[in-house]
């Protein structure tokens, strides 16, 4: 009866739930004919060559997550939210990308990574292998190397650069320059004995060594550069971010040693520093800014860690230098270890704070010669749902008990999770707890200590040169070729002549054209 009451009473407010110029339906007409004028300009594609080139990866960042996040943006600015726009949702071309792993149904971030940055589907757990590569086997791993877009980009005379919330070495970033049959082999610490003694690299080691000349670097991830039991500089006290390297080696020093004689190459560990740089004067930086994965947005030092927008703006006007273009990975990565915790709060922040970093990244670029990707690695079994009216908070209750315990339940939901909770013998009742909380816990029907990822397809926005060949529904190993193309570097170079660019060979000729017909 009460839940009937409940339902009854959110059916008597609702017509207060809308907008005053959302019961016009002049309103919803208007809009879609705007719509249709601006999908109609589309007609006309941008076949120019893209100069630079972002691709912007929102770790564990499935559908349902972008819609939350859009939401949660909208209520952030004091509005109802399902109506907001997300700086992804404003890109033209949208695609869905098919995760699985070479080996697995759902997917992991490290398969992942090696599909959407070499072009080259993997095992999971593998980084910047083939499917050659069997996990944790050393000894599979020669033969079986593939490159990154990042590697294509540098070979094509770009400046490259990565930046993440997560530590440099984490799955992600690291198939942009690392191949490595384990993707937890940060250091050598982390790594056994059979794979030292079979010559392969850990993973902070290849980051120096593989492409020494990447210009950005910046994350988390400190420990894994410094001698086994050195002190953190920020933590000194602390044994768990004290320095894991087995080689005694300091790999900051030796990232700096690579650097060509006369060229500027600057460490720094604190924002404060990263702000103050005179970027005119620096070749090359790495900033490692936590000693393992960077702080939840949520819960930030903004005077001691720099924002992930903090650190796009700096890595595109250092990248922006190179007049041949450019191109940059940018990571959300701690979105994925929000869902992992059950915290859907942090999670969807993380999303939202990615979300300004793209919209940072066009105000600094333009359409006409960056191509901009967004999309995700793979999904995690994240839902909202409980027929909740408009404008209900994110974070909030259903407007309905469960028909089956009598209980309230939260809209978000986990398939799976360390949410699940039995109190007295029964599902816990969510009243009697603080849900809005930060590292709440939402419910999951199955108990895990760590939620899972989500198998779907994950979507994938793409604007600017080129971006019209990310559409319908393709395999994540697609995308790196199609960014490759429009920039012509990597193997499909051919098309890269005033011939092979309908379009830009017009707006070349035009002008002289124009001056002929004058002339007769």
């Amino acid at each position: 009866m009460k839940a009937l009451l409940l339902i009854l009473l959110a059916q008597l407010c609702s017509s207060s739930l809308v907008p005053e110029r959302e019961k016009d339906p002049e309103y919803w007409r208007g809009q879609a004919q705007e719509t249709l004028r601006a999908a109609l300009r589309l007609q006309r594609l941008n076949q120019n060559v893209a100069k630079n080139l972002i691709l912007f990866l929102g770790d564990g960042m499935g559908v349902s997550t972008v819609t939350a996040a859009r939401i949660l943006k909208g209520q952030l600015q004091n509005r109802k939210g399902e109506e907001s726009l997300l700086e992804m949702d404003k890109f033209p071309y949208v695609a869905l990308a098919k995760t699985y792993n070479t080996n697995a149904q759902v997917p992991d971030s490290a398969g992942t990574a090696t599909a959407y940055l070499c072009g080259v589907k993997a095992n999971e757990g593998t980084v910047g292998v083939s499917a050659g590569v069997t996990r944790d086997r050393c000894n599979t791993t020669k033969g079986q190397e593939v490159t990154s877009i990042l590697r294509w980009a540098k070979d094509g005379g770009k400046a490259v650069g990565i930046v993440t919330t997560t530590r440099v070495t984490h799955a992600t970033p690291s198939a942009a320059y690392a191949h490595s049959a384990n993707r937890d082999w940060y250091s050598d610490g982390e790594m056994p004995p059979d794979a030292l003694e079979g010559g392969c690299k850990d993973i902070a080691r290849q980051l120096v060594e593989n492409i020494p000349d990447i210009e950005v670097i910046l994350g988390g991830g400190r420990k894994y550069m410094f001698p086994k039991n050195a002190s953190d500089v920020e933590y000194p006290h602390e044994d768990k971010h004290r320095g894991t390297r087995l080689d005694r080696r300091d790999l900051v020093q030796a990232w700096h040693d690579a650097k060509p004689p006369g060229k500027v190459a600057k460490y720094v560990w604190h924002r404060r520093d990263l702000l103050a740089l005179n970027l005119s004067r620096v070749d090359f930086l790495l900033g490692l800014f936590e000693p393992g994965d960077m702080v939840y947005e949520l819960d930030r030092n903004n005077e001691t860690d720099p924002s992930l927008t903090e650190m796009v703006a700096v890595a595109i006007r250092m990248l922006q230098k190179n007049p041949r273009g450019f191109f940059l990975l940018v990571e959300g990565g701690r979105i994925d270890h929000g869902h992992h915790e059950g915290k859907a709060k942090q999670a969807l922040h993380e999303a939202v704070e990615l979300d300004r970093a793209i919209g940072l990244a066009t105000r600094l670029t333009s359409p006409q010669d960056t191509l901009s990707v967004v999309t995700a690695d793979h999904s995690h079994v994240f839902t909202f749902g409980g027929y909740t009216p408009r404008g209900n908070p994110i974070f909030g209750l259903a407007p309905m008990q469960s028909d089956v315990d009598r209980k309230p339940f939260t809209s978000i939901l986990y398939g799976n999770g360390p949410g699940y909770k039995i109190v007295a013998g029964e599902r816990e009742n969510v009243s009697a707890v603080d849900f809005a909380h930060a590292n709440y816990q939402a419910q999951s029907a199955v108990p895990l200590r760590q939620e899972t990822h989500g198998g779907e397809d994950v979507a994938v926005f793409a604007r600017g040169p080129m971006a019209h060949l990310l559409h319908g529904v393709h395999e994540q190993n697609y995308i790196p070729h199609a960014m490759a193309y429009a920039a012509c570097i990597g193997s499909n170079r051919a098309h890269c002549n005033a011939a092979g660019r309908p379009a830009a060979a017009a707006s070349v000729l035009l002008p002289f054209l124009a001056l002929l017909v004058l002339l007769c």
